[in-house]
């Protein structure tokens, strides 16, 4: 198993908001997660790293030997924490108020792997050789393309494409999606919309089936967002099994 992950400001933005972690349990249980925060006055990277310092402190504390169905109530319950963690910091501090962030996660066991998203963060994997989207965008766009008021061409050109239905700290309720995803997977890559806003789908899994080893494809893919605008904060958390059975 080889991982790595890096986050970018961008070429627009003068302070970065994201926040990204790649850990590994006693068991070799991984978690990874990206968490892309919201908010003035620095208060979108206080939310972004509220919820990756608990997400990483709380699976290596508490995280060893769990079914699948355990691990999606896991998920659940320290979603709900962090949501709580946010409205408390904003109450002991008013200028932090609004802020919030996405959060997208992946869980891989040897037995299966868990997505959770709330918000437009992505996860992603390579099957067959094939980039395959994972979870699903929170956003006023997707919810318009699900209901057929919108093409997927009209959404991605759309003004307020980066509209959020959801995100930790909106509301004193959150509801995380949970994928249960197929094991015979050979990489994994969650982002920011700092990348999928630049990169294609396409132009993302070129990059993943290249011949560069793990670090030089995260730089890349960064390096190709950054060259296409770099409007936004830039994030990539990126896992590779070597080999069949891996984990």
């Amino acid at each position: 198993m080889k991982s790595f992950y890096l986050t970018d400001a961008g070429r627009i933005r003068d302070h970065n908001e994201d926040s990204v972690i790649i850990t590994k349990n006693r068991n070799n249980d991984y978690l990874m997660a990206i968490a892309d925060g919201m908010g003035g006055h620095s208060a979108g990277e206080v939310a972004s790293s509220i919820a990756i310092g608990y997400l990483g402190k709380h699976f290596n504390e508490t995280f060893l030997n769990m079914s699948k169905v355990d691990t999606v109530n896991w998920i659940r319950d320290a979603v709900n924490e962090i949501n709580t963690l946010i409205f408390d910091h904003e109450k002991t501090h008013p200028e932090s108020k609004g802020m919030g962030t996405t959060l997208v996660l992946a869980i891989l066991t040897k037995d299966y792997l868990l997505f959770g998203n709330v918000g437009d963060s992505s996860g992603f994997v390579i099957k067959d050789d094939k980039l395959h989207k994972v979870t699903y965008d929170h956003t006023l766009v997707n919810l318009l393309v699900s209901a057929g008021e919108l093409t997927k061409e009209e959404a991605s050109n759309h003004p307020k494409k980066n509209v959020l239905m959801k995100a930790l700290g909106a509301s004193q309720e959150v509801d995380v999606d949970i994928f249960d995803c197929d094991m015979d997977i050979s990489q994994i890559l969650l982002s920011s919309d700092g990348l999928t806003n630049m990169l294609t789908k396409e132009q993302i899994e070129k990059v993943l089936l290249g011949s560069e080893d793990i670090e030089e494809k995260v730089i890349k893919l960064i390096g190709k967002a950054n060259n296409r605008g770099g409007t936004d904060n830039i994030s990539v958390a990126y896992l590779i099994r070597e080999e069949e059975g891996d984990l």
